[in-house]
Protein backbone atom coordinates (compact mmCIF):
# COMPACT_ATOMS: atom_id res chain seq x y z
CA UNK A 1 0.00 0.00 0.00
CA UNK A 2 1.16 3.50 -0.85
CA UNK A 3 -0.40 6.22 1.30
CA UNK A 4 -0.18 9.84 0.20
CA UNK A 5 -0.99 12.12 3.12
CA UNK A 6 -1.93 15.71 2.26
CA UNK A 7 -2.11 18.75 4.52
CA UNK A 8 -0.97 22.29 5.00
CA UNK A 9 1.70 23.16 7.58
CA UNK A 10 1.13 22.75 11.32
CA UNK A 11 -1.49 20.02 10.87
CA UNK A 12 0.08 17.26 12.98
CA UNK A 13 1.44 15.92 9.70
CA UNK A 14 4.84 15.10 11.20
CA UNK A 15 3.29 13.30 14.18
CA UNK A 16 1.21 11.22 11.76
CA UNK A 17 4.32 10.44 9.74
CA UNK A 18 6.05 9.27 12.93
CA UNK A 19 2.98 7.22 13.87
CA UNK A 20 3.08 5.29 10.60
CA UNK A 21 6.87 5.31 10.55
CA UNK A 22 6.96 3.48 13.87
CA UNK A 23 5.22 0.50 12.28
CA UNK A 24 7.70 -2.15 11.13
CA UNK A 25 5.79 -2.62 7.87
CA UNK A 26 6.02 1.03 6.73
CA UNK A 27 8.71 3.20 5.23
CA UNK A 28 8.17 6.96 5.09
CA UNK A 29 8.92 9.78 2.67
CA UNK A 30 9.02 13.33 4.01
CA UNK A 31 7.78 16.16 1.74
CA UNK A 32 9.56 14.95 -1.39
CA UNK A 33 8.42 17.89 -3.55
CA UNK A 34 9.69 20.60 -1.17
CA UNK A 35 12.91 21.41 -3.06
CA UNK A 36 11.14 21.27 -6.42
CA UNK A 37 8.52 23.66 -5.07
CA UNK A 38 11.14 26.13 -3.86
CA UNK A 39 13.09 25.92 -7.10
CA UNK A 40 9.97 26.54 -9.19
CA UNK A 41 8.53 29.40 -7.12
CA UNK A 42 11.74 31.09 -5.99
CA UNK A 43 10.15 31.61 -2.58
CA UNK A 44 12.31 32.35 0.43
CA UNK A 45 11.75 29.74 3.13
CA UNK A 46 13.81 28.96 6.24
CA UNK A 47 16.80 26.77 5.24
CA UNK A 48 16.05 27.30 1.54
CA UNK A 49 19.60 26.63 0.28
CA UNK A 50 19.98 23.50 2.41
CA UNK A 51 16.63 22.16 1.21
CA UNK A 52 17.50 22.76 -2.44
CA UNK A 53 20.76 20.88 -1.95
CA UNK A 54 19.11 17.95 -0.16
CA UNK A 55 16.48 16.84 -2.70
CA UNK A 56 15.94 16.58 -6.45
CA UNK A 57 14.46 19.79 -7.86
CA UNK A 58 13.08 18.30 -11.08
CA UNK A 59 9.40 17.43 -10.50
CA UNK A 60 9.50 14.40 -12.83
CA UNK A 61 12.43 12.89 -10.91
CA UNK A 62 10.52 13.41 -7.65
CA UNK A 63 7.43 11.82 -9.15
CA UNK A 64 9.49 8.77 -10.07
CA UNK A 65 10.65 8.49 -6.46
CA UNK A 66 7.07 8.77 -5.22
CA UNK A 67 5.95 6.01 -7.58
CA UNK A 68 8.29 3.54 -5.92
CA UNK A 69 7.24 1.47 -2.94
CA UNK A 70 9.10 0.79 0.26
CA UNK A 71 8.63 -1.93 2.83
CA UNK A 72 5.32 -3.69 2.33
CA UNK A 73 3.81 -0.19 2.65
CA UNK A 74 4.91 3.43 2.24
CA UNK A 75 3.62 6.57 3.95
CA UNK A 76 4.33 9.77 2.04
CA UNK A 77 3.89 13.12 3.78
CA UNK A 78 3.03 15.88 1.29
CA UNK A 79 2.23 19.57 1.67
CA UNK A 80 -0.75 20.33 -0.57
CA UNK A 81 0.61 23.66 -1.78
CA UNK A 82 3.88 22.01 -2.87
CA UNK A 83 1.97 20.36 -5.73
CA UNK A 84 2.00 23.19 -8.22
CA UNK A 85 -0.38 23.03 -11.16
CA UNK A 86 2.24 21.76 -13.62
CA UNK A 87 3.77 19.16 -11.30
CA UNK A 88 3.05 15.54 -12.30
CA UNK A 89 0.43 13.65 -10.30
CA UNK A 90 0.37 10.41 -12.29
CA UNK A 91 2.39 8.74 -9.51
CA UNK A 92 -0.61 9.21 -7.21
CA UNK A 93 -3.05 7.17 -9.29
CA UNK A 94 -2.46 3.98 -7.32
CA UNK A 95 -2.09 5.65 -3.91
CA UNK A 96 -4.57 5.82 -1.06
CA UNK A 97 -5.06 9.43 -0.03
CA UNK A 98 -5.43 10.87 3.47
CA UNK A 99 -6.19 14.55 4.02
CA UNK A 100 -5.30 16.00 7.43
CA UNK A 101 -7.20 19.13 8.41
CA UNK A 102 -7.01 21.53 11.36
CA UNK A 103 -8.99 24.64 12.20
CA UNK A 104 -7.38 27.61 10.39
CA UNK A 105 -7.11 29.67 13.59
CA UNK A 106 -4.86 27.01 15.11
CA UNK A 107 -2.81 26.70 11.92
CA UNK A 108 -2.32 30.47 11.63
CA UNK A 109 -1.28 30.79 15.28
CA UNK A 110 1.16 27.88 15.08
CA UNK A 111 2.63 28.84 11.70
CA UNK A 112 3.06 32.42 12.83
CA UNK A 113 5.44 31.27 15.55
CA UNK A 114 7.82 29.98 12.89
CA UNK A 115 7.33 32.42 10.02
CA UNK A 116 6.12 36.02 10.22
CA UNK A 117 5.13 36.62 6.61
CA UNK A 118 2.07 34.44 5.93
CA UNK A 119 -0.26 34.23 2.94
CA UNK A 120 -3.26 31.99 2.30
CA UNK A 121 -1.12 30.14 -0.23
CA UNK A 122 1.35 29.27 2.55
CA UNK A 123 -1.44 27.68 4.59
CA UNK A 124 -2.57 25.48 1.71
CA UNK A 125 -6.31 25.22 2.40
CA UNK A 126 -7.38 26.03 -1.16
CA UNK A 127 -4.70 23.71 -2.58
CA UNK A 128 -5.84 20.88 -0.33
CA UNK A 129 -9.49 21.31 -1.31
CA UNK A 130 -8.47 21.19 -4.96
CA UNK A 131 -6.46 18.01 -4.42
CA UNK A 132 -9.34 16.38 -2.55
CA UNK A 133 -11.69 17.16 -5.43
CA UNK A 134 -9.21 15.59 -7.82
CA UNK A 135 -7.97 12.61 -5.81
CA UNK A 136 -10.65 11.87 -3.22
CA UNK A 137 -9.64 9.96 -0.13
CA UNK A 138 -10.18 10.00 3.62
CA UNK A 139 -10.33 13.20 5.68
CA UNK A 140 -9.09 13.22 9.26
CA UNK A 141 -9.58 16.24 11.52
CA UNK A 142 -6.53 16.35 13.76
CA UNK A 143 -8.58 17.66 16.69
CA UNK A 144 -10.37 14.28 16.70
CA UNK A 145 -7.00 12.57 16.52
CA UNK A 146 -5.72 14.47 19.54
CA UNK A 147 -8.94 13.81 21.47
CA UNK A 148 -8.65 10.04 21.07
CA UNK A 149 -5.69 8.76 19.00
CA UNK A 150 -6.57 5.10 19.36
CA UNK A 151 -10.16 5.55 18.23
CA UNK A 152 -9.26 7.59 15.15
CA UNK A 153 -6.27 5.48 14.14
CA UNK A 154 -8.28 2.29 14.47
CA UNK A 155 -11.01 3.82 12.30
CA UNK A 156 -8.48 5.05 9.78
CA UNK A 157 -6.79 1.66 9.53
CA UNK A 158 -10.17 -0.02 9.13
CA UNK A 159 -11.02 2.31 6.24
CA UNK A 160 -7.64 1.60 4.69
CA UNK A 161 -8.04 -2.16 5.04
CA UNK A 162 -4.92 -2.18 7.17
CA UNK A 163 -4.52 -3.95 10.53
CA UNK A 164 -4.17 -1.48 13.39
CA UNK A 165 -0.82 -1.59 15.19
CA UNK A 166 -0.14 -0.51 18.77
CA UNK A 167 3.14 0.89 17.45
CA UNK A 168 1.19 3.78 15.92
CA UNK A 169 0.35 5.25 19.33
CA UNK A 170 3.92 6.25 20.20
CA UNK A 171 7.36 6.75 18.72
CA UNK A 172 10.90 7.45 19.96
CA UNK A 173 11.80 11.03 20.83
CA UNK A 174 14.35 12.79 18.66
CA UNK A 175 12.89 12.43 15.19
CA UNK A 176 13.06 9.84 12.42
CA UNK A 177 16.02 8.97 10.14
CA UNK A 178 13.84 9.88 7.13
CA UNK A 179 13.19 13.44 8.35
CA UNK A 180 13.80 16.14 5.78
CA UNK A 181 16.71 18.48 6.47
CA UNK A 182 14.18 21.21 7.40
CA UNK A 183 13.33 19.27 10.55
CA UNK A 184 15.92 21.36 12.39
CA UNK A 185 13.68 24.40 11.95
CA UNK A 186 10.14 23.00 11.93
CA UNK A 187 10.06 19.79 13.98
CA UNK A 188 11.41 20.90 17.36
CA UNK A 189 8.22 20.26 19.32
CA UNK A 190 7.40 16.90 17.77
CA UNK A 191 11.01 15.78 18.29
CA UNK A 192 10.40 16.21 22.01
CA UNK A 193 7.20 14.19 21.86
CA UNK A 194 6.69 10.45 21.99
CA UNK A 195 2.94 10.38 21.33
CA UNK A 196 0.06 12.56 20.18
CA UNK A 197 -0.61 15.50 22.48
CA UNK A 198 -3.92 15.65 24.31
CA UNK A 199 -7.00 17.69 23.40
CA UNK A 200 -6.43 21.28 22.32
CA UNK A 201 -7.80 24.23 24.28
CA UNK A 202 -10.03 27.06 23.05
CA UNK A 203 -9.40 28.44 19.59
CA UNK A 204 -6.68 31.10 19.62
CA UNK A 205 -7.46 34.69 18.68
CA UNK A 206 -5.49 35.54 15.56
CA UNK A 207 -4.64 38.97 14.24
CA UNK A 208 -5.11 37.98 10.60
CA UNK A 209 -8.85 37.84 10.07
CA UNK A 210 -8.25 38.02 6.32
CA UNK A 211 -6.38 34.72 6.42
CA UNK A 212 -8.95 33.14 8.71
CA UNK A 213 -11.92 34.10 6.56
CA UNK A 214 -10.25 32.99 3.32
CA UNK A 215 -9.37 29.57 4.76
CA UNK A 216 -12.56 28.77 6.68
CA UNK A 217 -14.78 27.87 3.66
CA UNK A 218 -12.25 25.29 2.46
CA UNK A 219 -11.77 23.87 5.95
CA UNK A 220 -15.52 23.63 6.57
CA UNK A 221 -16.14 21.91 3.23
CA UNK A 222 -13.51 19.28 4.03
CA UNK A 223 -14.68 18.94 7.63
CA UNK A 224 -18.18 18.04 6.44
CA UNK A 225 -16.67 14.89 4.86
CA UNK A 226 -14.34 13.91 7.68
CA UNK A 227 -13.99 10.49 9.28
CA UNK A 228 -16.27 10.63 12.30
CA UNK A 229 -15.10 9.69 15.81
CA UNK A 230 -17.07 7.01 17.62
CA UNK A 231 -20.03 8.20 19.69
CA UNK A 232 -18.25 7.31 22.92
CA UNK A 233 -15.12 9.19 21.84
CA UNK A 234 -17.08 12.24 20.75
CA UNK A 235 -19.12 12.47 23.96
Amino acid sequence: MKIASWSGPRNLSTAMMYSFGNRPDFSILDEPFYAAFLAETGLEHPMRDAILASQPTAPRIVATLCAKGGKPHTYQKHMAHHMLADFPLDWAADAVHIHLIRHPARVIASYGEKRHEITEFDLGFAAQATLYDRLGGLILDTSDLRDNPRDMLEKLCSELGLPFSEAMLSWPAGGHPADGIWAAHWYNAVHRSTTFNGPEGPLPVVGRDDLLQSALPFYNALKARKLQPSAQSAS
